[in-house]
C-alpha cells in the first residue's frame, strides 16, 4: 500500500509540473494565427487588457480602415502584457504603439501591486518599443470608481489617479505621447461617465467613440522629443533621441 501511494503521489507531482509548464501564462496562442496571417505591417498595435480586446468587437472598421492591429487581451495585468510584448508588438514592426493598461493590476487580477510598480511594467513596453524603433505612445489608465468583480478593492479611483500621475511624469520627461482618455471620460469623482460605459469600468461604444479622436490626434502629433524636435516616430534615426539617448 506504501508503494502505491508514493507511486500515486509522484504521478500527481509530474502531473502538476507538466500542467504548469504547458500553461501560457501570458496567453502567446491568442493571436498566433492572427500574427502569422498579417501580409504587412500594421500601422499601430493596440496593446492591452479588456478595454482593447472589446473596441474591434464595438468598431472593428477603426482598426480595419486604419491598418490598425488589436492586440488586447480580457483580463490580462501588465506583467502579461510585457511577457507577450515582442511577440504581439515588435514581431509585427509597426510604426507606432498604444499601450492602454493598469485596471486589472488595480483590480488584483493575479496579485496585488503597487501603482509605481504597475507603471514601471507599462514603462518597460514603451522601452522596449523604442529600442526596436517603434514610437510608443501611453495611453492613461480609464477612469473607475469600482471593480465590478473584486469588492475587497478599495480606493479604486484614487489609485487609477495614482497611476496616470507615474505614465504622465514619466511620458513627459522623455518625449513620449502621453494619450488623455481619463480626462474626457471621467465625473468630478473620478468614475467613468455613466453615458460612457455599461459597468462601470467598460467603455461602450459612445465610450470609444470619445476615444477615437483623442488617440488618433495623438497619433497624428509626431512632436514626441522634448525639444519639440519632430520624429515622425523613427526613433532609432532621430537626431535628438540619439544625442540625447533616452
Amino acid at each position: 500500500m506504501k508503494k502505491i501511494i508514493l507511486t500515486l503521489a509522484a504521478a500527481s507531482a509530474v502531473s502538476i509540473a507538466v500542467s504548469a509548464q504547458t500553461t501560457d501564462w501570458a496567453n502567446h496562442q491568442r493571436y498566433a494565427d492572427a500574427n502569422a496571417a498579417l501580409t504587412a505591417a500594421p500601422e499601430v498595435v493596440f496593446m492591452g487588457n479588456s478595454i482593447t480586446d472589446g473596441w474591434d468587437d464595438n468598431h472593428l472598421e477603426f482598426f480595419t480602415d486604419n491598418n490598425f492591429a488589436c492586440r488586447g487581451i480580457s483580463g490580462q495585468v501588465t506583467g502579461q502584457m510585457l511577457c507577450r510584448f515582442y511577440s504581439d508588438v515588435i514581431e509585427l514592426k509597426p510604426k507606432a504603439v498604444v499601450i492602454l493598461a493598469g485596471i486589472n493590476d488595480i483590480a488584483q487580477n493575479q496579485s496585488p501591486m503597487e501603482e509605481k510598480h504597475i507603471a514601471e511594467n507599462i514603462i518597460s513596453m514603451a522601452e522596449l518599443a523604442r529600442q526596436a524603433g517603434i514610437r510608443p505612445l501611453i495611453a492613461s489608465v480609464l477612469p473607475c470608481d469600482t471593480i465590478p468583480w473584486n469588492a475587497n478593492v478599495v480606493n479604486t479611483a484614487t489609485r487609477v489617479v495614482n497611476v496616470n500621475e507615474y505614465l504622465r511624469d514619466y511620458a513627459e520627461a522623455n518625449g513620449i505621447t502621453y494619450v488623455d482618455y481619463y480626462t474626457a471620460l471621467t465625473t468630478p469623482d473620478g468614475a467613468l461617465a455613466p453615458e460612457f460605459t455599461n459597468d462601470r469600468l467598460h467603455p461602450n461604444r459612445a465610450g470609444y467613440d470619445v476615444m477615437e479622436p483623442i488617440v488618433l490626434a495623438a497619433l497624428r502629433d509626431k512632436k514626441c522629443c522634448k525639444n519639440g524636435t519632430a520624429c515622425k516616430g523613427d526613433h532609432q534615426n532621430c537626431k535628438h533621441h540619439k544625442a540625447k539617448k533616452h
